[in-house]
């Protein structure tokens, strides 16, 4: 989950796109939670700044920085980059001594796109990317993007970006931020993958263009026309009222349960992901937020359950991250859905965003998230209460015990 502080103010985005939180959606476990909306105070632990972006020497802060810069001025025997690229080198080496893999700096064309990521629409390449269980990122372009139009295809290996190698320690909340950015003249990535099945290994240059796409998918399933069948893929902006819609469509179908798929959702809003689990519990606590100092428990909102009263199976695996996990923490908790599938992937926290001076930004890990039942899940993921494997075909399995499983409940 992440926070957007937005000048003198917070504005609680989310990553939880996981990390990873992504869509290039990437918005990919963009890792996390966003929380929006809530006010966050300069007074949050942000020290003044001075123009060039080091602490103003009245401090008497970093003051190693500074002579070190003053050293480079003076000795270094080449031409020195840009002082905002020497910046970001700093940045970046401080965040990391936290040893947060979620706490990270992101450019200025990248951070610029996060608001229209969380409101559903983005500048990317159009892929949904996803972790298999080796730990690769797996790519399935939507349809029609940029991406499918290069000749991307479903379940290529994404291993390289901008010819920076990918490796199983990169969050997945970073590999959607590298496959997004500001949609403008010659302004894209290029990505380095590898075809399952082949020994093919392609290189593509693509450029980025606005993707809108929907949260939430849902139909009436052929093979059991009793049961409905939700998607979820993220939480964003959106999410709440394209659930409504779907709740209020397969409601004139007199369907009898609901199979939930949260499989490879990285994440999302925070308030949203709340709203989302009210619609399915009967009030309750949905998750227990810990900061340094603090525990706030969230609430789901009564006046808003549409399904409460039908039986649920939740399908959930290694991509189901953050916001996700909430959801189905929440429902598993509470009673009201069974899971089903493969562990999920264990991100339990809560980043806010904080913009810089020069539209860059940091995000920062400042709470941790526990479920009703005050399980920590970061780290350690949520365990199926019917464990699955993944059939090697690629036949949705998953779905069809979610199937039988509805129907013994249901007699």
């Amino acid at each position: 989950m992440s926070h957007k502080v937005d000048g003198k103010v917070g504005f609680v985005l989310a990553l939880l796109r996981g990390a990873v939180v992504g869509l290039v959606l990437i918005f990919t476990f963009l890792a996390g939670f966003w929380l929006r909306g809530a006010p966050q105070t300069m007074a949050a632990g942000i020290s003044p700044v001075n123009d060039a972006g080091i602490l103003n020497q009245e401090t008497k802060q970093y003051v190693l920085l500074s002579q070190t810069q003053a050293l480079i001025d003076e000795h270094f025997v080449r031409p020195l980059p840009e002082q905002s690229k020497l910046e970001y080198g700093a940045i970046r080496g401080m965040l990391g001594a936290l040893g947060d893999k979620y706490t990270f700096f992101i450019e200025p064309p990248v951070a610029a796109s996060e608001s229209n990521v969380l409101a559903g629409r983005y500048g990317g390449i159009g892929v949904q990317v996803t972790r298999d269980e080796q730990g690769r990122f797996a790519l399935y372009p939507f349809r029609d993007s940029p991406a499918a139009k290069a000749g991307v295809k479903d379940g290529d290996l994404l291993t390289k970006v901008n010819d920076k190698e990918l490796t199983l320690d990169t969050p997945p909340d970073q590999v959607d931020q590298m496959l997004r950015g500001e949609v403008k003249d010659n302004n894209g990535v290029k990505i380095s993958i590898t075809r399952p099945g082949t020994n093919e290994q392609l290189d593509f240059q693509i450029a980025f263009a606005e993707i809108e796409i929907p949260s939430v998918n849902w139909r009436v399933l052929a093979e059991a026309t009793d049961l409905g069948y939700i998607q979820i893929m993220r939480f964003t902006a959106r999410t709440p009222a394209e659930l409504e819609d779907a709740i209020a469509d397969l409601r004139t179908h007199n369907i009898k349960g609901v199979v939930l798929d949260l499989r490879n959702n990285p994440g999302g809003l925070l308030q949203e992901s709340v709203q989302v689990a009210g619609q399915f519990m009967k009030g309750g606590v949905v998750l227990y937020e810990h900061t340094r100092t603090d525990e706030k428990a969230y609430e789901a909102p009564v006046d808003e359950s549409r399904l409460a009263d039908l039986p649920i199976v939740a399908i959930i695996n290694g991509g189901t991250a953050s916001a996700a996990e909430l959801v189905a923490g929440a429902l598993h908790d509470s009673g009201r859905a069974v899971l089903l599938g493969q562990k999920s992937y264990g991100k339990g926290s809560i980043q806010l965003i904080f913009p810089l001076a020069d539209k860059s930004s940091v995000h920062i890990t400042t709470a941790e998230w526990l479920t009703p039942n005050k399980t920590q899940i970061d780290g350690v993921g949520l365990e199926p209460d019917i464990p699955m494997i993944p059939d090697p075909n690629g036949r949705d399995v998953e779905l069809g015990e979610a199937v039988r499983t509805l129907r013994s409940k249901l007699g």
